[in-house]
């Protein structure tokens, strides 16, 4: 423990940078090539929801099994992550009551804490922080879609039952409650999470025959997922929303990680260990915020753009991040 805590010895800008661009690209890549293949008609726009409907459906509850049945839970160090949920709670549930408290304000509030952790964190905790490095941050994954997705889905179902209901009365919330704990549960996001749990306490490992597909489709996910943000932008009338979109992008970038770097730093978080809290929380928006706006239908267009507008202003806002963070730590 003390090895991990001591200061990290890579710190030259110029390899930092390395890491921001080899790590960014390849998504800002995805993204262009899903944009050119809609705007050429290579996907019909009548696609896209079926082809939101097959990631969202098949491919991320293949990924989350299959990612979670391996998780030892025992072995794993939890405080660095609480530090991280519990700001990412305080600026989601400040931002959803300061954007109305409705299903719109539910997934916008979610853009500003929902991390690319994976496709983006991965890659860059590794090569700035090394193999140490990524133990807590594979600790923070093995948690980050279970307690935030199904946070989001809760208060998601839950306003949609109260817009449906036409503002529930009180006696009538416990009903409702219920009703959004079991869509909760019954969602293609958390029920394959636990379902992994389970199965990794078991001690069983998969057989190679379902293993192999399920990884496959797992792989599949991340670039699908970027592919339909591109198609979705081919078609998407953003216009004059573009300031809206990068107002989102800039709030998840910037304000998301200065409240982990202030509250991880007040309940006692040092050296690496804030660090990486710090750089994860800065990283842009991750596509599962897309596939809610779209499984909600609220703001498909807006978060369309700051999914974008994020994986773009990362490439200047990520290494500065990582200056200010190995300057101050």
């Amino acid at each position: 423990m003390q090895e991990f805590l001591a200061p990290p010895r890579i710190r030259e800008p110029s390899f930092l940078n390395s890491s921001v661009f080899s790590s960014l690209l390849p998504v800002v890549l995805l993204i262009g090539i899903g944009w050119v293949a809609g705007r050429r008609g290579w996907i019909g726009a009548l696609a896209v929801q079926d082809l939101s409907n097959l990631v969202f459906m098949v491919l991320a509850p293949a990924l989350l099994f299959r990612t979670m049945s391996a998780v030892h839970v025992e072995q794993l160090d939890f405080g660095p992550v609480l530090a991280y949920f519990g700001t990412a709670g305080v600026v989601y549930f400040a931002a959803f009551f300061l954007y109305g408290g409705d299903r719109r304000a539910a997934v916008l509030a979610l853009s500003g804490i929902f991390s690319n952790i994976v496709m983006i964190g991965v890659p860059l905790i590794g090569l700035a922080y090394g193999e140490q490095g990524q133990v807590m941050l594979f600790t923070l994954i093995s948690l980050h879609s279970l307690v935030m997705l199904s946070v989001a889905t809760l208060v998601l179902e839950i306003s949609v039952l109260r817009e449906h209901q036409d503002g529930a009365s009180l006696k009538r919330m416990l009903s409702v409650v219920w009703q959004a704990v079991r869509n909760t549960v019954i969602h293609p996001v958390p029920l394959p999470i636990i379902i992994g749990l389970l199965f990794g306490l078991t001690g069983w490992s998969l057989p190679a025959v379902v293993d192999r597909p399920l990884q496959w489709l797992g792989v599949a996910f991340g670039p699908m997922a970027l592919l339909l943000v591109g198609v979705t932008l081919a078609y998407s009338r953003i216009g004059g929303q573009w300031t809206r979109a990068l107002r989102l992008a800039l709030l998840k970038v910037l304000l998301h990680p200065v409240a982990m770097a202030l509250l991880g730093w007040l309940v006692g978080l040092r050296g690496p260990a804030l660090a990486i809290m710090i750089l994860v929380a800065s990283l842009p928006i991750g596509a599962n915020v897309f596939l809610f706006s779209q499984r909600y239908k609220v703001e498909q267009d807006l978060i369309t753009g700051a999914v974008a507008c994020s994986t773009a202003a990362g490439l200047i806002t990520l290494p500065l991040v990582m200056g200010l963070v190995a300057w101050w730590l």
